[in-house]
C-alpha cells in the first residue's frame, strides 16, 4: 500500500472515532474549542461526506480551515474554483455556508468558508 493510500486509511479511521466525541458528553468539551464537522455533497460522486476538521474564525462570517497535507488529500478539491456550499458545526451550532479553497503564496492551503 502506498504512502498516500495508508494516509487516507488512516484519516478514515480516526476521524469515525472522532465525530461521536465532537458531539456528546465530556469529548465536545476536550475537542470542541477548534474542531469543527464538515459535511457536504461530493462534486463527482454526490455522496453527502462528514468528518471533524480544526478551524478558526475570522469574524463572525468567515471560517477558516487548514490543509495540512493537502496533497495527500482530496476532500478539498471540491471547493476548487469558485467553490462549494458546505455545512458546518461548531460545537452545538450548525451553520451553512459557502466554501472556497485558497492556495497560499508559501503553498499553504485553507479552506474559507462564508456562513449564510
Amino acid at each position: 500500500m502506498d504512502k498516500s493510500a495508508l494516509f487516507r486509511r488512516t484519516a478514515a479511521i480516526l476521524n469515525r472515532a472522532v465525530l461521536p466525541m465532537l458531539h456528546a458528553g465530556p469529548g465536545r468539551h476536550l475537542l470542541g474549542g477548534s474542531m469543527a464537522t464538515v459535511s457536504y455533497s461530493g462534486r463527482k460522486s454526490g455522496n453527502q461526506v462528514t468528518f471533524p476538521v480544526n478551524y478558526r474564525r475570522e469574524g463572525p462570517k468567515t471560517v477558516v480551515i487548514g490543509v495540512m497535507a493537502a496533497d495527500a488529500k482530496t476532500w478539498w478539491r471540491n471547493f476548487t474554483g469558485d467553490g462549494a456550499p458546505m455545512h458546518l458545526r461548531l460545537g452545538s451550532d450548525e451553520y451553512d455556508g459557502h466554501a472556497v479553497a485558497v492556495r497560499g503564496a508559501n503553498g499553504s492551503l485553507t479552506v474559507r468558508v462564508t456562513l449564510s
